[in-house]
């Protein structure tokens, strides 16, 4: 098995590792923290939830069910390697669901505290989802429909799903007839949002880093070949010095910030850098470009 194989490999099995990891929290969440005080929120989640208070049938069936019916759609539109992951999360949180209520059942784990049980269910399911989707998964539902919307209109994620939510959480008043249930669906929706959008913005901040350092070349090569991130060398002048200097500038994830540091404080303690917040990064090893 050659390097890159392997390394591939590896990258794909961590993938579907936190895959798991985030939906086991997301189930955790719904299960026993929402469920049991009777709050909505919103994605196919939030139907299956509206399904099983009107008419008590499980959650993690309407939720299966929706989603075979949205999947026949998105194998043929999105292509495989979207369809397969999103599969895999669709059976593994539906096997979740069920047993997270097994274990948990209908118990009020925070006694008569619905707003409580509000904020920590939605906040475990933010951290869930901001885990799947950070690690290149998917939780199915609104998700395809936003994709294949995306696909063939120029709309974004977030807001077909932001329509989707809103529809679903203010139909829970039809079940009801409180317009607690509903203005607590949507401090759900808010929290659940504000979380997620806090882990995966963090994941994926990216730095910008000027080197000054007469090492520059060993620098420049171990940055490329232990970092794996791409180098440019500049030519610059000190001004007081009036001395020719290189400049290394390194784009790279927040996140793999650390080790670019102990490479260059390996190769030369006195090396001066500068590092850097960058608003947005685009481009090959970074973001896709999308404009209108």
């Amino acid at each position: 098995m050659n390097k890159t194989l392997q390394t591939t490999i590896l990258r794909e099995m961590k993938d579907y590792l936190f895959i798991v990891l985030g939906l086991m929290t997301y189930a955790l969440g719904w299960t026993a923290f929402l469920l049991p005080y009777q709050i909505t929120t919103g994605g196919v989640t939030g139907i299956s939830a509206i399904i099983y208070y009107a008419t008590g049938t499980e959650i993690q069936i309407s939720y299966f069910l929706i989603n075979a019916v949205l999947m026949t759609f998105a194998i043929k539109i999105l292509g495989p390697k979207f369809s397969i992951r999103t599969m895999f999360a669709i059976f593994s949180l539906t096997f979740f669901l069920w047993f997270f209520q097994r274990v948990v059942g209908n118990v009020h784990i925070i006694g008569e505290e619905p707003f409580m049980a509000c904020v920590i269910g939605s906040a475990l399911c933010g951290i869930g989802l901001g885990i799947v989707f950070i690690n290149n998964g998917s939780t199915g539902g609104t998700d395809i429909i936003a994709a294949i919307a995306n696909k063939y209109r120029d709309i974004t994620f977030g807001r077909v799903i932001l329509y989707c939510d809103i529809i679903i959480i203010s139909s829970c008043y039809f079940v009801f007839y409180d317009w607690k249930r509903v203005v607590f669906g949507f401090v759900t929706l808010i929290i659940v949002s504000y979380v997620l959008d806090l882990i995966v913005n963090s994941a994926r901040q990216s730095v910008q880093f000027f080197i000054f350092s007469k090492k520059y070349d060993e620098i420049a090569e171990r940055i490329t070949q232990e970092a794996h991130r791409g180098v440019t060398i500049l030519d610059g002048m000190g001004w007081y010095s009036k001395e020719s200097v290189k400049v290394i500038v390194v784009l790279a994830k927040k996140r793999e910030s650390v080790e670019i540091f102990r490479l260059v404080k390996d190769i030369d303690p006195n090396a001066f850098v500068s590092q850097s917040s960058v608003i947005g990064v685009y481009g090959q090893g970074f973001d896709a470009i999308k404009v209108k």
